[in-house]
């Protein structure tokens, strides 16, 4: 059974950070590539981040030198670094695995970006 299970979420002033934390079992974290995804109301789930199993990252262009993807390998667990966090930021963050075919998603944590 395959569990992406994600933390950190919460509540953050303009100008704060957070880290979110994806912790996965049930598959051989190394051979995939892991995700951050978000969903602002009424808005389409976009990509984030994304890392793959040799390290490479990429980034949506909002995002770029404010957060930062990486993951620990021994703890079958990824992390999504969030600086500078702006309200526009505000949504529900979603982890992702994908290999080949296979894609698991988690159940979602909610950033709010809020004075």
């Amino acid at each position: 059974q395959v569990q992406l299970v994600e933390s950190g979420g919460g509540l953050v002033q303009p100008g704060g950070s957070l880290r979110l934390s994806c912790a996965a079992s049930g598959i051989t974290f190394n051979f995939y590539t892991m995700g951050w995804y978000r969903q602002a109301p009424g808005k389409q789930r976009e990509l984030v981040a994304r890392i793959t199993r040799d390290g490479n990252t990429n980034y949506m262009d909002a995002v770029k030198g404010r957060f930062t993807i990486s993951r620990d390998n021994a703890k079958n667990t990824v992390y999504l670094q969030m600086n500078s966090l702006k309200p526009e930021d505000t949504a529900v963050y979603y982890c992702n695995a994908g290999f080949m075919s296979s894609r698991y998603w988690g159940q979602g944590t909610q950033v709010t970006v809020s004075s």
